[in-house]
Formats: structure tokens, C-alpha cells, sequence
């Protein structure tokens, strides 16, 4: 995927960012990551702030919206199209000022837009 295409959802979503996606669980390719603490819908580079809980820490996650493989509004979860571990290993995401930081979001589009594809379990 491209840097670009990493800070927006896929067409199919039909446009998801007018939805409140807080508290929807967050499930990798191989397990549930957390659940969506808030959401940026209007920066231009999309993206969703991830409560990993006690699996990483207490640690929260920006995960890019490109990512996003699924969303079912019905049972209020999202599927991504990374595994734990790629998420784990995602730029550290400490403060909402790094949301607003060019040079951040630059590393963190260019981590997950490099990532191999696949498709979510």
C-alpha cells in the first residue's frame, strides 16, 4: 500500500469516518489488538488511536485507516490487515501531540504503508 492511500479507507467502507467507531474491538490478522479510544477523521491523515490494555502494556497504538480490512457495525468490530506483532512494533505512540506532528505521522505512514499485504483471517 501506498504512504498515500495508508491515511484513508478503502472505498467500500462507504465513508466509515461519519460513524463513531469508539469502543469497536480491534482484531489483527492473528488476534484482538484492543479497542478504539478515539478517532481522527478530519486531519486529512485518518487514523485510529487503539487501547492495546494489558496486552502491550497499557500502551495505545495509532493505527492509519488504510489499514482497515473490515468494519461490522453489528457486532462493533474493526479487522486490519496486520498481524500483533507489526502493530507491536509500530512507531510509539505516547502523546495526542504526536497526532498533529508531520514528521511522526510521516514515519508511521511509511512503517504501515510498508508492510507486506495480505488479507485479514
Amino acid at each position: 500500500m501506498t504512504v498515500d492511500r495508508i491515511w484513508s479507507y478503502a472505498p467500500e467502507f462507504n465513508h466509515p469516518e461519519v460513524h463513531d467507531l469508539t469502543g469497536y474491538s480491534v482484531e489483527a490478522t492473528d488476534g484482538t489488538i484492543g479497542q478504539v479510544d478515539r478517532q481522527a477523521d478530519d486531519s486529512g491523515m485518518r487514523h485510529l488511536i487503539v487501547d492495546t490494555g494489558v496486552w502491550v502494556f497499557g500502551r495505545s497504538v495509532l493505527v492509519p485507516v488504510g489499514v482497515v480490512a473490515g468494519i461490522d457495525m453489528e457486532t462493533r468490530k474493526i479487522t486490519v490487515t496486520c498481524t500483533r506483532e507489526e502493530i507491536k512494533s509500530a512507531p510509539g505512540f505516547r502523546t495526542d501531540r504526536e497526532t498533529l506532528d508531520p514528521a511522526y505521522l510521516a514515519t508511521v505512514g511509511s512503517y504501515y504503508g510498508g508492510l507486506p499485504p495480505r488479507q485479514p483471517a
